[in-house]
C-alpha cells in the first residue's frame, strides 16, 4: 500500500455528533480522523477531542478550522484567534496540519493580511496550514466571487494547499490538473465527488463525474505522502447502517485505487 493515510472527516457523519466520526472511523478501519470544528460543542473543545482520540484509540491527523458561514461565531469572531485555536488543538492531538478556507470577501482586513498571516502563523505555531480550494457561488446564471484574495489557491503563494475534489466539481476545475500544478505544495486532499452542479455535493467517490480514480492513481504513482481525508455527505442516509455502508464504500474505493496504481508502477 502507498504511504498516504486515509482518514475520515467528522463532517462525514453529520447530523450525528463528532463522537460518531471517531466511532465509525475506528470500526471501519480508517487510519485516523480529521476533526471539523463546528457547531457541535464537542468539536470545539480541545480536551474533549483529545479524550475521544484516547477513548477510540485512533489518531487525530488534521483539524479543519471553523471557516464556514455557520461557524462564524465558533471560538469568537476574530479569524486569527480561530486559526491559533485550531493550531492549539492540532498540537494537543499530535496532528500536524490545519485546513483553512480563504477569507470571505467581506472579511476585508483578514483577507488583506491572509497570505502573509498564514505563512507567519505556520512558522510561529509549528503547524502546517493548508489553504483549501473553494469555488464561485452561483445563482442561476449569475456568479459571485465570495472569497478573497480568491477561491483558487493555485494562483497564490501559499506554501501548503488542500485539494478538495467536490469543490473542483463545483468550480469546474480538473482535480488532476490542479494536483499537477500544485506539485510539492499539495499537502492534503479532501476526497469526495461531484456532478458539476452549482451546489457543493460531496458525494461518495465514484458516484459523481470527477476523475477520482485517476487522481488517486496520480498520487500513488507520485509517492504522495500526505493524508487523504474522506469528506462526504451522508445526511440523507436512511439510517446508521446506510451511513456506515457509504463510509465503508468510500474507504474501499480510495484504498483500492491507491493500491492498484502503486502495484502498476514500474518500480513496484
Amino acid at each position: 500500500m502507498p504511504s498516504a493515510r486515509v482518514t475520515l472527516s467528522t463532517s462525514s457523519v453529520y447530523p450525528e455528533p463528532t463522537e460518531a466520526g471517531f466511532e465509525l472511523a475506528k470500526r471501519l478501519g480508517y487510519d485516523g480522523v480529521e476533526v471539523m470544528v463546528g457547531t457541535d460543542a464537542t468539536s470545539a473543545d480541545i480536551e474533549a477531542v483529545v479524550g475521544l482520540q484516547e477513548r477510540y484509540d485512533i489518531p487525530v491527523l488534521s483539524i479543519h478550522a471553523p471557516c464556514l458561514l455557520i461557524t462564524q461565531r465558533v471560538w469568537g469572531t476574530d479569524n486569527w484567534v480561530k486559526l491559533e485555536k485550531s493550531a492549539e488543538m492540532a498540537k494537543a492531538c499530535g496532528a500536524g496540519l490545519v485546513v483553512v478556507h480563504p477569507p470571505f470577501r467581506w472579511q476585508r482586513e483578514y483577507a488583506r493580511a491572509f497570505e502573509a498571516g498564514v505563512a507567519g502563523l505556520e512558522e510561529s505555531a509549528g503547524v502546517v496550514f493548508a489553504v483549501e480550494n473553494m469555488y464561485p457561488w452561483r445563482t442561476g446564471k449569475r456568479e459571485f466571487q465570495a472569497y478573497a484574495p480568491g477561491w483558487d489557491p493555485v494562483a497564490f503563494g501559499y506554501e501548503h494547499v488542500t485539494l478538495d475534489v467536490s469543490h473542483c466539481a463545483t468550480s469546474g476545475s480538473d482535480p488532476v490538473e490542479m494536483a499537477v500544478e500544485l506539485g510539492h505544495r499539495l499537502a492534503h486532499v479532501h476526497l469526495g465527488d461531484g456532478t458539476g452542479s452549482a451546489r457543493d455535493e460531496h458525494l461518495v467517490p465514484g458516484r459523481g463525474h470527477q476523475p477520482v480514480g485517476e487522481l488517486l492513481g496520480l498520487l500513488a504513482e507520485g509517492g504522495y505522502a500526505g493524508d487523504i481525508a474522506v469528506e462526504v455527505t451522508t445526511r440523507k442516509a436512511a439510517d446508521r447502517a446506510q451511513r456506515e455502508a457509504d463510509l465503508a464504500e468510500a474507504l474501499a474505493f480510495t484504498r483500492l485505487h491507491l493500491a492498484a496504481a502503486a502495484q502498476a508502477a514500474p518500480d513496484a
